[in-house]
């Protein structure tokens, strides 16, 4: 078994060699120019390998188990195409203290390349792995115990844990499916696809430890709450990222809606409008917290503040601090945090360091990933990674950036070694 020291002089010994020569066998020309675009200033290197394509997805979730061996990832043989129903994957676990060994977990039939199958760890639980499946033709949620193997399967799917473990909460990836492919599953057809707001469906609770669930909010709750003071007509109304507060007390949602345009064989539906809402764990004292139209990324910062990338009503675009259940809302490193990104907190930084990313830049389609100190307002660029102009639209690779428990990893999904999309490691202990 390797020792984390090893591991790091490996991984620096293979950026060096990378970085000083790109001597890697089998990589053709085009791809050493793309390599030569990419640009890391910390010790980065590939926890997986090709021929098959591996990612996590997004980055509100946990990849690290709580010692820092464990990385979980996703496993798939094609790229750039919409997933199929009958296109299944692999999930599983990267060995980090014995040469990056790939360990098989399980399959899934329920995934989308931003999201993955909401592939995580359990909280509070240092053996237990969570994801969504497809099975009998419903969505479901395994959780397996690395240790003992023990599986059980929940009859609804999950979209974010609390963090103590106890509770998720969720809503229809089928219906995501049909109003933003990508996010959503295929393989399940939407009982409300000719429904507008329908009543019967929402937003779930579910207990992780016996399975029931209950409908918090529904999509007719929500429709009936005006936008900049009008009401909402004619819209198709669904739900998408949700999260759950540190203190497992609260949640976030988008409640995101696509006006009908057109009408017969011209009918379409027009681009999605967002509000930001928050509420407590069992669905009571509903606030509207970004009212804007705008909201994008975010993350909790504490129990009581988000920081979200948005526009608000008389501001400019930007990351934005927003004090839950008031008005309270103040710009986040304007200056430097200039375009959107996923944003989240570095662990053990008493939440003054943000972690985040952007999407490609034009022309050369770099994907910057940094490190924000929020009170010296000072940001550390880590890497700038190439990512090719096919990894585009719904199959994009966006670097997603996930930290360890500690903060002195990172992870990210990027297809710029020339291997299709790979998972790989960023280490900040030098710098944090």
């Amino acid at each position: 078994m390797q020792n984390q020291n090893y591991t790091r002089r490996d991984w620096i010994k293979q950026t060096s060699a990378l970085a000083a020569g790109l001597s890697l066998s089998g990589i053709q020309a085009k791809v050493f120019a793309d390599l030569g675009k990419t640009k890391t200033f910390a010790p980065v290197r590939a926890i997986t390998k090709g021929p098959k394509h591996h990612w996590f997805g997004y980055y509100d979730k946990q990849q690290f188990d709580p010692t820092n061996r464990y990385v979980l990832s996703n496993e798939v043989n094609f790229e750039h195409r919409s997933p199929r129903a009958s296109d299944q994957i692999q999930v599983g676990m990267i060995d980090l203290f014995n040469n990056d060994q790939w360990i098989p977990l399980g399959k899934s039939d329920a995934w989308g390349w931003q999201q993955g199958c909401m592939l995580q760890w359990r909280p509070k639980n240092k053996a237990e792995v969570v994801w969504n499946d497809r099975e009998n033709g419903s969505f479901v949620c395994h959780l397996l115990n690395i240790s003992t193997k023990e599986k059980r399967t929940l009859d609804r799917p999950v979209y974010t844990i609390s963090p103590d473990g106890k509770t998720a909460v969720t809503t229809d990836f089928e219906r995501i499916q049909n109003m933003r492919p990508g996010y959503g599953y295929a393989g399940v057809e939407d009982a409300n696809k000719d429904q507008q707001a329908p009543k019967n469906s929402g937003i779930w609770k579910v207990d992780l430890e016996t399975g029931e669930s209950n409908l918090l909010i529904s999509y007719h709750d929500l429709a009936q709450i005006p936008y900049r003071g009008e009401k909402l007509k004619n819209c198709w109304h669904y739900v998408n990222h949700l999260l759950i507060s540190p203190d497992s007390k609260r949640f976030i949602f988008l409640h995101r809606w696509r006006p009908e345009e057109g009408s017969g064989k011209e009918k379409t539906l027009g681009r999605f409008v967002t509000k930001m809402f928050t509420a407590n764990l069992d669905g009571s004292d509903l606030y509207e917290l970004d009212p804007s139209g705008n909201t994008s990324h975010f993350i909790w910062k504490d129990p009581e503040h988000i920081c979200a990338w948005t526009e608000p009503i008389g501001m400019p675009s930007g990351f934005y601090l927003f004090k839950d259940k008031t008005q309270k809302v103040e710009p986040v490193g304007p200056e430097l945090m200039t375009v959107n990104g996923h944003n989240t907190y570095l662990p053990k930084t008493s939440n003054s360091i943000i972690l985040n990313d952007t999407y490609p830049s034009r022309p050369d389609r770099l994907q910057t990933l940094y490190l924000y100190d929020v009170l010296q307002n000072k940001r550390t660029d880590l890497g700038a990674f190439h990512s090719p102009p096919e990894y585009t639209g719904e199959w994009r690779c966006d670097l997603h950036p996930r930290s360890s428990r500690d903060g002195k990893l990172v992870t990210i999904d990027s297809p710029h070694g020339g291997e299709g999309r790979q998972v790989w490691l960023v280490d900040l202990s030098e710098l944090v």
